[in-house]
């Protein structure tokens, strides 16, 4: 047959959300679809949020590509796109993800810098025992910065490498992560945009490839309650008009070789600490991995090359100089996430932000600081609203629909624990 179209987009669930069509829509082009997607939950209970218009008729909404964007897929006969969302009368979308990205990187442009990206994703591989029940996938072998069948005795991760490698993914490694059975995920940084359509659609395609092996991978945060968290860190640079890294005083990195701008990112990035959490961290399992000494982004804390702070300052510098913000998980949209992390990096540039001393414990046993994110997506939920110049600054009409939807998870995951936690979430991140 001839090769279908697969038009997708990343809605505020951080869900994958399209249609299949047909041949003739390959090319610049667009398809409908009801806006009040936006008041929909994961157990499919449909609400009316800011935004979504559930009670006024339900309209559509219209996605929009580019001929340029559409590639190719890892299923036979199908190629693929990602599109931007507009409102019935023509108007780009308050509510699109994508949209508040591209809105982050035109303001860091309009300043003469190009934001760069590169995103790392963490995941469990999950597989159904004899009764049906989601248990970790039998990895006895694996071991932290493990490669081959002792880590994976399927070899599912050499067929999402093999089909990475064919659709185009700049692939900066698998491997094993300290807690089997978990992976890790990495992507040549890239302009910020295209890093993120990349993240969207490589997360989508190695769950859908793992699925054939019977395995379900999951990025949510902490699906293995005796295990580590699982973490989607944010690593950020900036090109200069010339090109080179506006980020980078020479050869070396780290907190002795930080310029205005990075010292600028990084005190935003303090100064919005506890809203962000509200943004990055969205989920009532994400709060399960944000607990002091985890390595997960939850003290509101900087340092050199140090795992257990928020925003870690690489010892590399010149091309590869950056910030790695630590916190984000990968139950967050990965599209607003990294406008959440470029809006407040762009306010402690332009307002001028004290930045806090480095930090000197070990993140164990010790640490300086006493502010970190809240305990609960509640808690996380109520620190993004009392945010304003966050949520100003990120759209306050995607903000609006964002707390109301995360309010309603609150009262639906308070009388969950455990597998049942897990399960509303694990089938949809």
């Amino acid at each position: 047959m001839k090769p279908r179209l697969r038009a997708l987009f990343c809605d505020h669930l951080s869900l994958m959300r399209g249609k299949y069509l047909p041949h003739s829509k390959i090319g610049d082009d667009d398809t409908r679809f009801c806006r009040s997607v936006f008041g929909t939950h994961y157990d499919r209970d449909l609400l009316d949020a800011p935004g979504a218009m559930v009670k006024q008729g339900l309209p559509d909404m219209e996605l929009r590509w580019r001929h340029d964007d559409i590639r190719d897929s890892w299923h036979a006969s199908t190629r693929i796109v990602l599109g931007d969302l507009y409102d019935d009368a023509g108007a780009p979308l308050s509510l699109c993800p994508r949209g508040a990205l591209k809105r982050a990187v035109a303001q860091w442009q309009a300043r003469g810098l190009t934001p760069k990206v590169g995103i790392e994703l963490e995941a469990y591989a999950l597989q159904a025992d004899d009764h049906g029940r989601l248990v970790p996938y039998d990895a006895p072998g694996g071991v932290v910065y493990g490669t081959g069948p002792f880590a994976d005795p399927l070899r599912f991760n050499d067929r999402i490498w093999a089909m990475a490698d064919e659709m185009g993914f700049a692939l900066d490694m698998i491997t094993a992560e300290f807690d089997s059975p978990q992976f890790e995920y990495t992507l040549t940084f890239d302009d910020a945009v295209k890093a993120v359509d990349d993240i969207v659609l490589f997360r989508l395609m190695a769950r859908e490839i793992a699925l054939e092996y019977g395995i379900v991978l999951t990025f949510m945060p902490k699906p293995v309650a005796q295990g580590g968290g699982s973490g989607m860190h944010v690593n950020l640079s900036f090109a200069d008009e010339s090109g080179g890294n506006a980020l980078s005083c020479g050869p070396r990195g780290g907190p002795a070789h930080m310029n205005d701008l990075a010292r600028g990112c990084l005190a935003g990035f303090l100064h919005h600490h506890k809203g962000l959490a509200g943004i990055i961290a969205p989920t009532a399992n994400s709060y399960l991995r944000l607990q002091p000494g985890s390595l997960s982004g939850f003290w509101q804390n900087w340092g050199g090359d140090h795992r257990n702070v928020t925003t870690r300052i690489s010892s590399e510098g010149g091309a590869k100089a950056r910030l790695e913000h630590r916190m984000a998980d990968a139950s967050s949209n990965p599209y607003t996430a990294v406008a959440a992390l470029l809006q407040a990096a762009r306010l402690g540039v332009e307002q001028g932000y004290e930045l806090p001393p480095m930090e000197t414990g070990d993140g164990f046993d010790r640490t300086d600081t006493r502010e970190s994110t809240a305990m609960t997506l509640k808690g996380a939920v109520a620190d993004l609203e009392k945010d304003i110049a966050l949520t100003q600054a990120l759209g306050p009409e995607l903000v609006a629909n964002h707390v109301y939807m995360k309010q309603k998870e609150v009262r639906k995951t308070r009388d969950l624990e455990g597998d049942a936690l897990r399960d509303f979430y694990v089938h949809f991140l």
